[in-house]
């Protein structure tokens, strides 16, 4: 949900409060009452001028101190320690994505046991933030997942994760951006294209929706019959190239590239092809039907595509 005041014056003394314990001046502070025999002449005789007189302003630069020279110059860096500088930085930089992915793993886990949302609002060294509307999600498996297809279909069909990995695989690289402001740009998803289990359940005439339900029990989610058609629509096994995590919404969900984020469900567990749009859960609190990145919610963001 993509955040000297000046030097204080120094007032002028006031003439009447010098210090009193300064001498008052008395008849030997007055210049008329001087006496002429014990003045200081003006000026020194230069015959009687004192051999250890001032240096002239400029040294003879070949006279100079070479201590001083290098006190100048400062101390040299050596090589051990440019060698040490980048050494460190390489670690650094090696580290980086172990230390993204742990920051990630806390505060999925956090958001899992977080009913507030608050953590919601975090950002992380990936970019995501965490969002469920339920207080906890079940964690499914390649043993116990399960993804049904129904509805106004032909062939209804029940795929395990072995079965949904054996398809034929699609990568695609867009930005993802939510619709609360926050955007992950070049994020690789690869999966199963939604039109491909369409084709292979037999879509029946009059059928014009596809509704999206997921095994967290609360969230659903609806497109248009031709938007679920089409090649940046993904039943997505994959992020980041990397099996899709739980706090992903793994090992199954739908992602629909060119919409915002709050389309593309989590934890996917059923596809059903409908006659006509059902809104989804955030559609029911005032989110638009039709997600397009830019074109919808109020929002001019740049488009994913």
């Amino acid at each position: 949900m993509d955040r000297n005041p000046g030097a204080a014056e120094h007032p002028a003394a006031d003439p009447d409060t010098t210090d009193p314990g300064a001498p008052e001046p008395g008849p030997a502070a007055d210049r008329d009452t001087t006496d002429p025999d014990t003045t200081a002449p003006d000026t020194a005789d230069p015959d009687t001028t004192a051999p250890d007189a001032a240096a002239p302003d400029t040294a003879d630069p070949d006279t100079t101190d070479p201590a001083d020279t290098a006190a100048d110059r400062g101390t040299p860096v050596g090589r051990r320690v440019i060698l040490g500088m980048l050494a460190l930085g390489a670690g650094g930089m090696a580290a980086a994505p172990w230390l993204q992915r742990r920051l990630e793993k806390f505060l999925a886990v956090a958001a899992e046991n977080d009913p507030t949302g608050v953590t919601g609002l975090l950002p992380n060294g990936g970019g995501f933030r965490y969002y469920s509307v339920t207080s906890s999600v079940p964690h499914k498996n390649a043993e116990n997942y399960r993804l049904t297809v129904g509805g106004l279909v032909d062939k209804p069909a029940d795929y395990r994760l072995a079965d949904l990995r054996a398809l034929p695989q699609h990568r695609i690289v867009h930005d993802v951006q939510c619709v609360t402001g926050w955007r992950v740009p070049q994020t690789p998803f690869e999966g199963v294209r939604l039109a491909t289990l369409l084709d292979a359940a037999g879509v029946r005439p009059g059928a014009g929706a596809v509704r999206f339900t997921c095994f967290d029990g609360a969230y659903s989610e609806s497109l248009t019959l031709e938007q679920a058609r089409r090649d940046d629509v993904l039943v997505a096994l994959r992020m980041r190239d990397e099996p899709l995590g739980h706090s992903h919404g793994g090992p199954v969900r739908l992602y629909v590239a060119p919409m915002y984020f709050y389309k593309s469900a989590k934890w996917l567990s059923g596809i059903e092809v409908t006659r006509e749009v059902r809104p989804g859960y955030w559609e029911d609190r005032g989110y638009d039907v039709d997600g397009w990145v830019g074109k919808s919610n109020g929002r001019d963001d740049a488009p994913t595509t």
